[in-house]
């Protein structure tokens, strides 16, 4: 029986992997994006994780985010972020509800990370 792979599809054949890359880029330079509540929820646990590799701060972990950030985001997570979470255990990020969009009525929603 076929069973439905984990995570959501957003309509991308095979730009899946670099969709969530490009939102995550937009995330750490930021530091806060509006975008629909469905993207939020799939990029928070994506970009836990590249920020748990940040803490470590060892070459492996640079290379692992480097294959999905950009060089200058990567030295941001690295050098800027990742060193406010050094005690912190998880959860970095916070999705806010808002209301839906006018136009087609998604739901809309605020990732941040946390500070």
């Amino acid at each position: 029986m076929y069973k439905q792979k984990k995570g959501r599809k957003f309509s991308h054949k095979g730009t899946y992997r670099s969709f969530l890359c490009c939102l995550a880029e937009n995330l750490v330079s930021r530091e806060r994006i509006k975008t629909t509540q469905a993207r939020a929820k799939e990029l928070s646990p994506f970009i836990e994780k590249l920020l748990t590799k940040a803490k470590k701060n060892d070459l492996q972990g640079r290379r692992i985010i480097l294959r999905s950030l950009s060089e200058k985001a990567t030295r941001k997570i690295i050098d800027e972020i990742a060193p406010r979470y050094k005690d912190r255990a998880g959860g970095y990020t916070r999705v806010l509800k808002l209301e839906p969009r006018r136009s087609d009525g998604a739901k809309m929603a605020f990732i941040e990370l946390l500070k």
